[in-house]
């Protein structure tokens, strides 16, 4: 029997001001929220890198909002353009998620950092549905 190995995630929830960030594991399927970066620019890439040093993620999980109904809107864009630059400039993958009403059930159950909590919120919610790898697609 082949042991099973965790891999870490760190999630972002991307605004334009700040963006609130929580680690995970494959194996527990759980998320904490860290901290919230509230720097711009290249000082955000500068403490994001300092993350990710940290904890050595092995990928990478965006938060994207989305209109009720399911219409993009300016912030979806941005928040995908987040995503692309996460991967461009770090390397590594990056996992969108539809984060409609993630800083509102964190909000809602008292989260004193209100967009850490919600990135965690995004974590689990990635966890509970994983994307399908191409090779398990086939099947």
């Amino acid at each position: 029997m082949r042991a099973m190995s965790a891999e870490t995630y760190l999630c972002f929830d991307y605004g334009s001001r700040r963006v609130g960030v929580a680690v995970g594991n494959t194996l527990m399927r759980q998320a904490q929220p860290l901290r919230t970066i509230a720097v711009v620019g290249d000082a955000r890439f500068v403490a994001l890198q300092a993350l990710l040093t940290e904890w050595q993620p092995q990928a990478l999980v965006v938060g994207v909002p989305f209109h009720p109904d399911g219409a993009s809107h300016d912030n979806t864009q941005r928040a995908r353009r987040f995503a692309r630059q996460l991967h461009g400039r770090f390397g590594l993958p990056v996992h969108e998620v539809d984060e409609r009403y993630s800083t509102t059930e964190a909000l809602a159950a008292g989260a004193v950092d209100a967009d850490a909590a919600a990135a965690a919120i995004i974590l689990e919610q990635f966890f509970r549905n994983p994307p399908v790898p191409a090779a398990d697609a086939r099947a």
